[in-house]
């Protein structure tokens, strides 16, 4: 499973050790609408993550899918646990897809190796955003350190899948900049 390393592990444990000793007031509306939001967002990438393990054969792709499904997966059941908790109602979310043989979709309907690896990024960089939103909305210490801690989860994912899409060629980039006066070579 793609999670923190031990170091940045250790760091948390002692954030919280440090930070969580605040009394818990009731959450605010930005800090329960920022929980229901990014569930919501977790909720539904699982099953289209899952959807496009269906249709890949490239073990690179595979391993990054199943990477981001898991750390999906994980994030999505602390935050239930949190929110469950705290009495934030959970969003309807559509369920897990079946697994089925890649050689079977039709052409027509099968995403490309490239299309994949893309919404994979694009999921990564959306999950950060929006755990960058939560942190600056956040004032319960113990709501900032989650949201810290899925931001560094997700940037420590979205730096492997921007790697791997360099070596394979799946990465879009932008058209390069050249400010106005700028040597042409």
């Amino acid at each position: 499973m793609l999670l923190l390393p031990d170091k940045i592990e250790a760091l948390f444990d002692y954030l919280i050790t440090r930070f969580d000793t605040e009394p818990r007031s009731r959450l605010h509306i930005g800090e329960a609408m920022g929980c229901w939001l990014y569930f919501t967002a977790l909720a539904e990438e699982v099953p289209i993550l899952e959807s496009a393990l269906n249709t890949t054969t490239d073990n690179v792709l595979i391993e990054l899918i199943k990477d981001g499904i898991k750390l999906g997966t994980h994030q999505k059941k602390i935050l239930e646990n949190f929110m469950i908790k705290e009495g934030i109602a959970l969003s309807d979310t559509s369920g897990h897809k079946p697994n089925s043989d890649p050689n079977s979709v039709p052409l027509g309907v099968k995403a490309t190796d490239m299309e994949i690896a893309n919404l994979i990024s694009a999921k990564v960089a959306t999950n950060i955003i929006m755990c960058s939103n939560n942190i600056s909305q956040s004032i319960r210490s113990d709501i900032g350190l989650m949201w810290i801690r899925f931001h560094s989860e997700k940037a420590i994912l979205g730096m492997d899948v921007k790697t791997k899409m360099r070596e394979h060629g799946w990465i879009k980039v932008p058209p390069y900049y050249y400010p106005p006066g700028a040597p042409s070579n």
